[in-house]
This record gives structure tokens, sequence and C-alpha cells, in this order.
């Protein structure tokens, strides 16, 4: 807003200005148009920086890469840390377990991720709790790139049942680097 009053007040001093004599009213319009047009880019730009900033912040960011489950009592957030995993590298997921109902994060709980392919050949591994609160942590390292059937099991504690979401999903492994080379 203050913009655009110092852009009024600076047409009123050229109109006033083109009243003054010839000599020093011409260089005094000549600079309030100079000044005009510096308050017009800067307008421009800042109008301009306020519309990317509004289209980054209410833009679609980055997709989502991880893969959402629930249970009765539970939902998951399933992350692994590199998409789409490769095989032959350890993958690295994390694991955020809430209670369905509260929404509370579940701590010191008891799970695994596993996956399957086409062929039979299953791996899996159990899932380390922390730091983060009700975030668990575990590696996989797919032998074959393809297609893979995973999902996960969790339980609260020991005195309960392993629960498991509806449903493998589905998670397509690319094909890793040569064991002992450094490029994919």
């Amino acid at each position: 807003m203050k913009l655009i009053g110092l852009a009024r007040d600076l047409a009123a001093v050229n109109s006033q200005l083109s009243a003054d004599s010839y000599r020093t009213g011409r260089a005094a319009r000549a600079l309030a148009r100079a000044l005009a047009r510096a308050l017009a880019r800067a307008l421009a730009r800042a109008l301009a920086c306020a519309l990317l900033g509004f289209a980054a912040a209410c833009g679609p960011s980055l997709p989502p890469t991880d893969m959402r489950a629930w249970t009765d009592d539970f939902e998951f957030r399933i992350a692994p840390d590199i998409v789409p995993p490769r095989a032959l590298e350890q993958i690295h997921y994390s694991i955020t377990v809430r209670d369905k109902k509260t929404h509370e994060p579940i701590a010191n709980g008891q799970g695994r991720i596993f996956a399957t392919n086409a062929d039979g050949h299953s791996i899996y591994d159990g899932f380390t709790y922390g730091p983060e609160v009700g975030v668990y942590h575990a590696t996989l390292l797919f032998a074959t790139a393809g297609d893979w059937a995973m999902n996960v099991q969790f339980r609260r504690d020991s005195t309960k049942a392993l629960q498991r979401p509806d449903g493998d999903w589905r998670q397509t492994v690319d094909v890793g680097s040569e064991p002992g080379s450094s490029k994919p």
C-alpha cells in the first residue's frame, strides 16, 4: 500500500513540475519519470515474487513416496529412503505407527516388514524403535529386481496378537548396481 501512495505522490509532483519553468521543470520531470519507472519495476518485481511464493506454498508439493496402511487398531506410514528401491542395495524403511482412534504415536511396540517376490523368495526385518516418537526402522535387501508383494505386522506389546493390514501392496524394485561397482 505504501508503494501505491508513493506512486500517487510522484504523479502529483510530476504534474506540479510541468507548471514550473521550462529548464528546471524539464530536468525535474525527467527525474520524476525515472523515479516512477523504477518504482513501477520494483512494484512489478514485488508482485511477481509474492505470486511465485503464493504458488509455491499453495501448489502441489513433491509426490508422496510413503505407503499408508490401516488395521483395526493402527495406522501405518511406511517410507523407504530410496524410491524406487533397487535390488542388491540395503533399503531403509521408516514406519510411523499411530493409534487409529486417538492418532497418538505408539511407543515400544513390536513389528516387522516383509516382502515376497514371484519366485517365492521372502525377506523380512524386525522393527527397531526410535529415536523419533512412534517411528520404527527396518532394513530390507531385495535380491532381485521385479515386483514384490509387501506388508507389515505390528502389535502394541507381546500380550497382543500381531495385526496385519488387509492386502499386500506391490513394490517394483529396479535393477541395482552390480556387486562391487559404484554405478546403478
